[in-house]
């Protein structure tokens, strides 16, 4: 009886993760996709701008937050670090910062398409555990509300 219970508990937890981690990635994916659908529905540039910057800044707060708990692997640790960096060059090609060319007006609705793309394959070629992955997804939604 011990054994059916235990095996079933197990068979659950794989279950779970599995479904936090596509949550979690789920998520990230649709906070970016949610700015570029307001990116191309806004007319001036300026606000397509601060819309992105916002964004971007809000993933890295996220980041830094998950980061420093100490529920996060080393593992973990270094595919953040991965994620901030990717973000931190968005951030400065947005801007122009770093030795990068700054993002044409005309080319801003592209960019947040770019973004988007690229954060959905950072999904697949970084690995975060499903606990590091459901802690941003929760600090994301309590940064934007």
């Amino acid at each position: 009886m011990f054994k059916r219970n235990a095996f079933r508990v197990i068979v659950m937890m794989c279950v779970l993760v599995y479904a936090g981690i596509a949550m979690g990635q789920g998520n990230v994916q649709k906070c970016f996709n949610d700015a570029a659908c307001k990116v191309k529905a806004t007319t001036d540039p300026s606000q397509k701008r601060e819309i992105l910057n916002n964004k971007l800044q809000d993933m890295s707060k996220a980041l830094d937050i998950v980061r420093s708990s100490r529920l996060v692997s080393k593992a973990d640790r270094a595919g953040i670090d991965r994620v901030k960096v990717a973000i931190q060059e968005k951030q400065d090609e947005l801007a122009g910062a770093n030795g990068y060319a700054r993002v044409p007006d005309e080319q801003l609705n592209a960019f947040s398409d770019y973004v988007v793309q690229d954060m959905e394959q950072a999904d697949r070629t970084i690995v975060i555990s499903g606990v590091t992955a459901l802690l941003i997804v929760i600090i994301i939604i309590l940064i934007v509300r």
